[in-house]
């Protein structure tokens, strides 16, 4: 590593784009690129990408974020200190070992096609066992059935499988296994929880489970800690070999951005739906509110010492930032996405009209596939305004109930949430966020954590920081929300949104 070494190269691959960010060692962003990859949908309920085109994408901006350089200035590949991956989580992909070439469109998270493999399992009674294991819910979200769904689909696929041929992986042992070369084959708790193959309290590989999808053990990647270097990136790539020191999932990548490291700490990303993770320490908690159970990051210690990992429940709410979408392209009442807070904070209140924005079915904690958008309460009063608050309050209340069955499955009681993506930047939204939930509401200076907090795990890994104290005093409080309603008033509000919810319960299965 040479000594002029400052940067912490952080690789975002998501969903709809790669992006990859510099970040230097006062946990500033000093540089990025970002350029967007195609969505394929070959049937309705498929999603799948080319990960050939994935793997283009990235290098495509690592190599773009450093001839644009610092201040005019091009970083070279000996100025990295190390590489961090964060990815879209469960997208799975597999591979020839020999030309590293897929065999076929990674199947993505979105995805939905092995519905009725995951309602035979229903049938046959392992959806109890299966999340005894894993800590998930039997759904086709996560990679297992995904995985299953290619080796029977794919001529010879299982056989050479067996025979050692072939390699699985979600994008971060994707992303490992092309920057290496080939030399590296390895995942992280963090992404290997959510296949719905990983013992959840050993952290191993679960036979049971690979027994049962008919998985070959020869298929699968190591699981190595979160934080730690797992090797170093071809030299004939960058110039020079940049040790990789972090891989972990999108979400607690944002989790550790935010420096969410105590127990009963929290965080949530407002996105598209909005993602909610509660940090329930060193052992996994389970959820009897169908909530997730996952691991957030496993920080990796000096050789002969037990790895320390940190668990969460997390817990997702579909519908948020889509919701504001919807008022502009569904119903026209609104240009763009920012003008609703200023529409929403012309009236004082809803008039007691109430948004159930359950376009795609109820999440957690009601997990109800039928219910359908609702609204309620509307009368020859009401205006455009009135709608675009009750929309912001239907975003809000939903992440009320999703905390409220995290702090009953934990038994742990909130102190603050913070907050970050695109719709925590709304004043309007988060005042609601935290009057609702009755704690503070804190936004920090860089909402757009995920990245940053994958740097961080890399920086540990390399010494940039020594201990996550010292990340913590990178982490500074843009603004905090304080509630300003009363319990009664909270109380009210809260029982009124569930008369609405309960109207929108089972619409589509009359």
């Amino acid at each position: 590593m040479a000594a002029n070494a400052q940067y912490i190269l952080a690789l975002d691959q998501g969903t709809t784009s790669s992006r990859a960010i510099l970040v230097d060692r006062f946990g500033n962003s000093a540089g990025m690129a970002q350029q967007e990859f195609r969505q394929f949908f070959p049937q309705p309920g498929w999603v799948e990408h080319d990960a050939a085109e994935i793997w283009d994408s990235q290098l495509a901006v690592i190599r773009e974020v450093l001839s644009r350089g610092v201040d005019g200035k091009p970083v070279a590949a000996d100025q990295l200190r190390a590489i961090a991956i964060t990815n879209q989580r469960e997208t799975t992909v597999l591979w020839d070992r020999a030309t590293g070439k897929p065999l076929a469109n990674a199947i993505v998270w979105q995805d939905r096609r092995t519905r009725e493999r995951c309602t035979e399992l229903q049938a046959q009674g392992r959806a109890a066992d299966i999340q005894a294991r894993t800590g998930l819910l039997l759904d086709p979200y996560f990679s297992a059935t995904k995985l299953q769904w290619l080796l029977d689909t794919l001529p010879g696929a299982r056989e050479r499988a067996r025979r050692g041929e072939l390699a699985f992986g979600t994008i971060d042992t994707w992303l490992a296994w092309n920057l290496t070369a080939g030399r590296v084959h390895a995942t992280d708790p963090s992404n290997a929880s959510r296949t719905m193959l990983l013992d959840l309290h050993t952290l191993q590989w679960d036979e049971t489970l690979l027994e049962l999808f008919d998985i070959p053990h020869a298929l699968l990647p190591a699981v190595v800690p979160t934080s730690g270097v797992i090797g170093e990136s071809d030299p004939g790539l960058l110039g020079c070999a940049v040790p990789i020191a972090a891989m972990v999932g999108d979400q607690q990548a944002a989790m550790f951005g935010q420096a969410c490291f105590s127990r009963g700490m929290a965080k949530n990303t407002y996105g598209t739906g909005c993602f909610m993770l509660l940090n329930t320490g060193e052992h996994p908690v389970p959820s009897h509110s169908r909530l997730l159970t996952t691991v957030g990051w496993q920080l990796g210690r000096p050789q002969g010492t037990v790895p320390v990992t940190t668990y969460c429940l997390e817990a997702s709410v579909f519908m948020g930032g889509a919701t504001i979408q919807w008022l502009r392209d569904g119903l026209g009442i609104i240009g763009s996405a920012p003008e609703v807070e200023a529409l929403a904070a012309s009236v004082p209140d809803v008039a007691d009209t109430y948004l159930v924005p359950a376009f795609t079915g109820l999440g957690a904690p009601i997990w109800d596939s039928d219910a359908r958008a609702t609204l309620i309460g509307m009368t020859r009063g009401t205006t455009r305004a009135h709608i675009a608050r009750a929309a912001l309050e239907g975003i809000a209340l939903q992440v009320v109930d999703v905390f409220d069955a995290m702090q009953r499955d934990s038994g742990i009681a909130l102190a603050e949430l913070r907050v970050d993506g695109g719709a925590s930047k709304n004043d309007l939204l988060m005042q609601m966020q935290a009057d609702f939930l009755g704690i503070p509401v804190v936004r920090p200076r860089i909402t757009e954590t995920t990245a940053l907090g994958a740097a961080y795990l890399a920086g540990l890994a390399t010494e940039i920081w020594h201990d996550t104290e010292s990340i913590e005093s990178h982490w500074t409080e843009e603004r905090r929300f304080e509630p300003a309603i009363t319990s009664d008033q909270r109380e009210a509000k809260l029982d009124r949104w569930h008369q609405a919810v309960e109207r929108s319960e089972g619409w589509a299965n009359p």
